[in-house]
């Protein structure tokens, strides 16, 4: 099936198809979980698709995700509790302190001689203020002008909190959008088959050569524990139903797409030893929908596409 029917009417894939909708998200390649990287988007959720309406955000990747801005990283109410602290004699109690000791100083000299004396202070207190005023204003004239600060914004204007420093935060990746075409489409739906196919045989080659070094990390350590459990994975007749682009960009010297897939399988765990079957079903086809992306790097051009993210639909 070619990825330019994908947006036709599936009418027609009931016709010699008994598709019977299961649970084999412990089964199929990735185990029904949403993982891997898609560059400077691994943590945004994919454009919705008719195949995909949502996405599952990924759990795991290699990609560190964005680090909390400095409004996230300021303290609620911080900034308010130092300002809002009240010193010991502070407020009411500054009040009510002051006026005990005047209280006090009344009942020893007597409130007429109190307010004598502290006539005289207020009285002193104003010359001494005025003093000041006049010795600062007279000190302001003789200094001389401030030249303007180095690259202050405007000529002549003194900036005195511009830092001389430029901070660098890290320029964030330059995305541009990609043109998908008939041949990537087609490239897309063959490594849908291929991968799953060489998950079953347990290829550790074929995998590596379609994937990401990141992806195949999970999927050799998913065929890992499939051995310590004595079980393995059975796929065949993969067929992809329906599909659709959800984005493609390129960043950082690689391409970006990311495709949501409806597909068909016949999937099951089976038993290494006995072959029995342990979950799925060896007769009838089941359902999955999933957005993969696949990544191009221009440093390995000759490799072509690898997939480098698997996220369930939501």
């Amino acid at each position: 099936m070619s990825f330019l029917r994908w947006n036709a009417p599936a009418l027609a894939l009931a016709a010699g198809l008994a598709i019977v909708t299961a649970d084999v998200a412990d089964a199929r390649i990735g185990g029904g979980k949403s993982f891997g990287s898609r560059g400077s988007k691994t943590y945004t959720t994919p454009p919705a698709t008719k195949t995909a309406p949502g996405a599952a955000p990924i759990e795991r990747s290699m990609t560190d995700k964005p680090g909390p801005t400095a409004a996230q990283n300021a303290q609620p109410g911080a900034g308010a509790g130092a300002a809002t602290q009240t010193s010991r004699f502070g407020g009411f109690g500054g009040l009510l302190m002051g006026g005990l000791f005047v209280a006090a100083l009344g009942g020893i000299f007597g409130f007429g001689a109190l307010a004598s004396v502290l006539g005289f202070l207020l009285q002193f207190a104003l010359i001494g203020g005025a003093i000041y005023f006049v010795v600062s204003f007279l000190r302001s004239r003789n200094q001389p002008a401030l030249a303007p600060a180095r690259g202050s914004g405007a000529p002549g204007r003194d900036t005195p909190n511009r830092s001389p420093f430029t901070f660098s935060h890290g320029a964030a990746p330059a995305v541009a959008p990609l043109a998908i075409g008939k041949e990537d489409f087609d490239s897309f739906e063959r490594l849908l088959g291929e991968i799953q196919m060489a998950y079953s045989r347990e290829d550790t080659e074929e995998l590596g050569a379609r994937t990401t070094p990141e992806m195949f990390s999970h999927f050799s350590q998913e065929l890992h524990d499939n051995q310590a459990e004595g079980v393995r994975n059975e796929v065949s007749g993969v067929k992809l139903l329906q599909g659709d682009l959800s984005e493609a960009w390129r960043e950082n010297g690689s391409d970006y797409a990311t495709v949501a897939m409806r597909y068909s399988l016949v999937d099951a765990t089976v038993d290494r030893a006995t072959g029995n079957l342990v979950a799925g079903d060896l007769s009838h086809p089941s359902e999955a929908i999933e957005l993969w992306t696949f990544r191009r790097d221009d440093r390995a051009r000759a490799d072509g596409w690898q997939l480098s993210a698997i996220q369930q639909a939501a």
